[in-house]
């Protein structure tokens, strides 16, 4: 789908030279990128900001819908549509950071310059999220029309599941979420308010924002006059009490306010031209050593959980004087047939890495699965130049695929060499893209085997690769262990993300972390119920919901690197301003999830379902749609009789429901692990004979159409004598047969000599 997305914008960007703006013309007509910046991604055309297409099926209806000029008839239609990114005229992003999540806001509005003020379109908004982003909504206004998306529970969504398409809305990557808004006048503005929550990312006592706030120069509007206003405000609420200080900004910002704990910025004014860079913020507010704080909060009115919240922090610090953590450390990686080519190299590249940060007294081993199991060593390897080498050259001679995909039994070899450990932290990284009939029986076998394993049990920490594993198992498997749950969807960041999670949990500088005195409220219950350990590369959140009157004084402790223990004192306080069941929404129900999977409980999925709804963050168990309501004008009837108001009539409000795709990653496909499909985003098949003739045949027209026009044809065709005419006429047929004509109008008239 994203491929077929960047070939309809370039299709339409082609399409757009067809309209005139007159001499008052502010900027060029829309370029393709530069060689140098379409080597930047396979897809150079993807949204990286905020925006908003016009969907042209029909190429005929492309004009200025102010000005309309001479164009030459276009005969067919554009399939798959072209894609005509929209001009801007104003866009205000608000973003509110509060300890580890953004909650973002952009509001803009867009016009559909680009379609005769006759005609309609429809109009796809494309939204780009940051780290670890999640749709909250979309509000779309213009003339006599509104669209709000909703979400709704599962059961009643499965009335519309077989009327939704994919272009009415879903995610065109897992980052980027799009949405049809159906025929819009041409000429007509939209305003749309778009929502979502993302993370921040921590490195070294900072904390980073990175917002896709880059505007190609195209939909700056073409007319000089046509003012254009920029605004962004932040604010932060670090939640620590402390001084909070700003490190870096992308954009100009204006300090307007400052606190303990809190900061706030503000930029407003009409602008030349839109961000060509993406909001990025920085700041830091941790000390040198462990800190942490408690939060309170009572219930929200319409909560679907009446118990209070609290939320405590610990956070690293910059440096770390304790001595670091003796590793005993086990991959587990699938090497099943679906793992061919870059996913295996990556995997490889990536454990390659994490090798080389392993310090001398930390030992390893790796293990491979298909349907057998191989190992590196018969025993855990002290970590060398000789021992790493060594390893390095098993994976490259034994990351071979094979069939099939056992899980179990590398793991319990994984648990049983890790048997022995002491004053060390065992770890198992388990790596996958596939799906297993036994999963449930998987984790339960592993709870039997950590709960004998002693004070320090290993950390199973899970990296899920593409859509056709159960994320929701992994994060299970984590959960069991106190470790950590990673995923990539497509094989673009394999390597970045698996150095991620690689980082994250070899930099561990306290475990088996405990919160005192919480056994004397009536009720707790801890998201995740077992807490993770404090990484260097990441400080630790904590969500639950309590019922009795909660301690005054709370203790965090734990186990430091040297085997010593550690404590001390949370600051407890009041969360006024901070809105804790959103920030922490995603995470609580993703875990809710990975335990509702493993539980089979319906009444935890029902508890999901509103929480989903009240939050408004998608879950497995809700189903996105989108309202439409219409103002139509209707005569009033009074006794039979038209009374006319002031304006003759009356409005009347009419709703429209229009379903969206699933926006859920569902519980992995066991068929597509059997059949060793490759990871990926979405569904992803061989195409049979016809449609690889089809793309061929396509690919040949378009490339003669975008070198000639229809004026072209008309003088060569005049110049054939009877018997070539016949010829060509027959060929044309043939090809005709095969939708031939569709393909070649994309870009007949708009190719680059046109």
């Amino acid at each position: 789908m994203a491929e077929d997305f960047s070939r309809g914008v370039d299709d339409g960007i082609k399409l757009a030279k067809r309209i005139y703006f007159g001499k008052d013309r502010a900027v060029a007509a829309p370029r393709p990128p530069a060689p140098m910046e379409r080597s930047s991604t396979t897809q150079p055309y993807l949204p990286s900001a905020p925006m908003v297409y016009a969907v042209i099926s029909d190429p005929g209806i492309v004009d200025n819908p102010d000005l309309p000029s001479y164009q030459p008839h276009v005969h067919g239609r554009c399939d798959p549509p072209a894609l005509i990114p929209l001009q801007m005229n104003a866009i205000e992003l608000e973003v509110d950071c509060y300890l580890d999540t953004a909650l973002v806001t952009v509001t803009g509005s867009w016009r559909v310059h680009c379609v005769m003020g006759s005609k309609r379109c429809d109009c796809r908004i494309a939204i780009p999220m940051g780290e670890q982003g999640s749709i909250l909504g979309v509000e779309v206004e213009i003339p006599r029309k509104s669209y709000t998306t909703q979400l709704i529970t599962a059961e009643e969504g499965n009335e519309f599941e077989k009327t939704a398409l994919p272009e009415t809305g879903g995610f065109l990557k897992p980052d980027i979420f799009t949405l049809t808004v159906p025929q819009v006048d041409g000429g007509t503005n939209l305003s749309i308010k778009m929502s979502w929550s993302q993370k921040l990312t921590y490195n070294e006592g900072q904390f980073f924002l990175d917002i896709p706030f880059n505007f190609p120069e195209y939909v700056t509007p073409a007319v000089k006059k046509i003012s254009k206003r920029k605004k962004i405000y932040l604010s932060v609420n670090a939640g620590t009490g402390t001084e909070v200080l700003c490190k870096g900004c992308s954009h100009q910002l204006k300090e307007i306010s400052r606190s303990a704990g809190k900061l706030k910025f503000s930029y407003e004014a009409d602008v030349l031209k839109w961000s060509n860079t993406d909001f990025s913020f920085s700041y830091t507010a941790s000390s040198n050593s462990i800190v942490g704080g408690l939060f309170l909060q009572s219930a929200p009115v319409h909560d679907v959980d009446q118990r209070d919240i609290f939320s405590f922090y610990l956070f690293p610090g910059k440096q770390q004087k304790t001595k670091a953590f003796k590793r005993e450390v086990v991959f587990v990686v699938d090497i099943s047939k679906s793992m061919t080519g870059k996913p295996l190299e990556d995997v490889n590249n990536a454990i390659s890495t994490a090798l080389s940060k392993l310090n001398p007294e930390d030992s390893f081993n790796i293990i491979t699965f298909s349907d057998d199991t191989s190992l590196f060593s018969t025993s855990m390897e002290l970590v060398s130049s000789d021992a790493v080498e060594r390893s390095i050259e098993w994976m490259n001679k034994n990351f071979v695929v094979a069939d099939g995909t056992n899980m179990l039994p590398p793991l319990e070899k994984a648990v049983e060499m890790l048997s022995n450990t002491r004053g060390s932290i065992p770890m198992i990284f388990f790596v996958t893209d596939g799906s297993v009939e036994d999963e449930r029986h998987i984790c339960d076998v592993m709870k039997k085997h950590l709960a004998s394993a002693g004070s320090v049990c290993p950390r199973i920490h899970t990296f899920g690769l593409g859509v056709f594993c159960n994320h929701y198992f992994l994060q299970m498997l984590a959960n069991l262990s106190s470790g950590q749950h990673e995923s990539v969807y497509n094989t673009d960041h394999i390597e970045e993300r698996m150095d991620k999670l690689f980082t994250k949990a070899l930099s561990t500088v306290l475990v088996n972390i405990t919160i005192e005195p919480l056994q004397s409220l009536d009720e707790v219950e801890v998201y995740p119920s077992n807490i993770p350990d404090l990484t260097s590369a990441s400080p630790l959140m904590v969500y639950g919901r309590y019922r009795g009157k909660f301690p005054e004084t709370v203790t965090a402790k734990g186990l430091l690197g040297d085997l010593s223990s550690f404590s001390a004192d949370l600051t407890v306080q009041s969360a006024k301003d901070m809105p804790l069941d959103k920030i922490f929404a995603k995470n609580v129900i993703d875990l809710l999830t990975a335990e509702a999977w493993f539980s089979e409980d319906k009444q935890l999925q029902e508890k999901i379902a509103k929480l989903s709804i009240h939050t408004g963050v998608p879950s497995e168990y809700t189903r996105m749609i989108q309202l439409e309501n219409t103002e139509e004008l209707k005569p009033s009837d009074t006794g039979g009789k038209k009374k006319t108001e002031s304006n003759g009539e009356k409005q009347k409000m009419i709703s429209r429901t229009i379903p969206l795709q699933s926006l859920g990653i569902g519980f992995g496909d066991k068929t597509a692990t059997r059949e060793n499909v490759p990871p990926g985003f979405g569904e992803q098949r061989a195409p049979d004979a016809a449609e690889k003739f089809v793309k061929a045949a396509s690919s040949c027209c378009v490339s003669l159409c975008n070198k000639c026009c229809c004026m072209c044809c008309v003088q060569c065709c005049s110049k054939l004598n009877d018997q070539c005419v016949l010829v060509v006429t027959q060929f044309l047929t043939a090809i005709a047969c095969i939708a031939c004509f569709e393909c070649c109008a994309t870009v007949c008239c708009p190719g680059d000599d046109g």
